[in-house]
């Protein structure tokens, strides 16, 4: 069961691969920078890091900050670790949130906690952290180490907002936005944010390129929410309806919630807040918010901020750089439906 968008089909300036053919070059220094970076004496590292890094996975947060750098047109190689760092931060998130949100599969095969166990995920991630660090110090831009420092802090942040609100079904649409907003969006932000930084570009450049990293963030996650009750499991890279299984209170069970009646209201109580699911639920579920066009109505915001990450672009000239990541949101937006 999932929902029908109308996507054009292999128009040219739409879709990843203009983002993916621009970078292409840089992003094989970033793998090679990661494969380094990842290396410990301490056989375990390399291991768990690999395990996550090698198993998919578009590695779009790094692409952004390669292809703002280009977009400003830099010139240095600075852009080629920081983008490795953003890999870092985001793949260090990625194993923490595993752990806490119990997590069973990650793109497509067990998550690093079921294979090594949640101590060694956590400390991993913080060996990633320590080791993204040290590349921005590398680099040398204390404007840049501000940005990531304090989107590192931000995204924390965030997890525990999540956390305050897990299973909470009185949870409302700002208040979830405001989640996101640190947990996903600050570090598409940040990555897009570093570009212009290093090519020492004007202050709305350097806004522009944020804004146009956040509200794609924002869309990203808006659509990976609508994903788990419409999506494909081999398309997602987890199974449909973890978000679901795991209590999550996402944009669609926001919106549901709010337009169901008591009967409904009770059902996502039982079911998230207390657990107690039983088979068939995940079916009544959709059910629900198929009834309610709560999925239809995620995915039309996260056009909407879709729609406002393209105008950032408009500050720019018309480049090669601009048409990528213009298709860079039609890929997010679009993605697996």
């Amino acid at each position: 069961m999932g929902v029908v968008l109308s996507i054009e089909e292999n128009a040219p300036e739409r879709g990843i691969e203009p983002l993916v053919a621009l970078v292409r070059a840089d992003m094989e220094l970033v793998n090679q920078t990661i494969l380094s970076r990842s290396s410990s004496d301490v056989s375990m590292i390399p291991e768990v890091a690999n395990h996550l890094i090698s198993s998919g996975g578009k590695r779009l947060r790094p692409m952004l900050t390669l292809a703002a750098s280009g977009l400003c047109g830099y010139r240095g190689q600075g852009h080629v670790k920081l983008a490795a760092a953003v890999e870092f931060m985001h793949t260090a998130t990625l194993l923490h949130d595993d752990v806490v949100d119990e997590s069973d599969m990650r793109r497509g095969k067990l998550a690093a906690r079921m294979v090594w166990g949640n101590e060694a995920s956590v400390l991993v991630g913080d060996f990633l952290l320590g080791q993204a660090f040290k590349m921005m110090v590398e680099v040398g831009s204390l404007p840049c180490l501000e940005v990531l420092s304090t989107a590192a802090a931000v995204i924390a942040e965030g997890e525990v907002m999540q956390l305050s609100a897990a299973k909470d079904t009185e949870t409302s649409e700002d208040d979830y936005l405001a989640v996101i907003r640190a947990k996903t969006a600050a570090l598409f932000g940040a990555a897009a944010e570093v570009g212009p930084l290093l090519a020492d570009r004007p202050k709305a450049e350097i806004a522009a390129c944020r804004g146009f990293g956040v509200n794609l963030g924002v869309a990203f996650q808006l659509i990976d929410d609508a994903l788990d009750y419409g999506g494909a499991s081999a398309k997602l890279g987890k199974n449909v309806g973890d978000d679901f299984r795991e209590g999550k209170i996402t944009l669609p069970i926001v919106l549901a919630f709010r337009r169901g009646g008591p009967e409904q209201r009770e059902f996502w109580k039982r079911a998230l807040e207390r657990g107690e699911i039983q088979d068939g639920d995940l079916e009544a579920a959709i059910a629900i918010l198929r009834k309610h066009r709560a999925l239809e109505d995620t995915i039309e915001r996260a056009r909407h901020y879709g729609a406002m990450a393209r105008d950032a672009l408009e500050l720019f000239p018309t480049s090669p750089w601009k048409t990528a990541l213009s298709g860079a949101v039609d890929f997010c937006v679009d993605r697996a439906f």
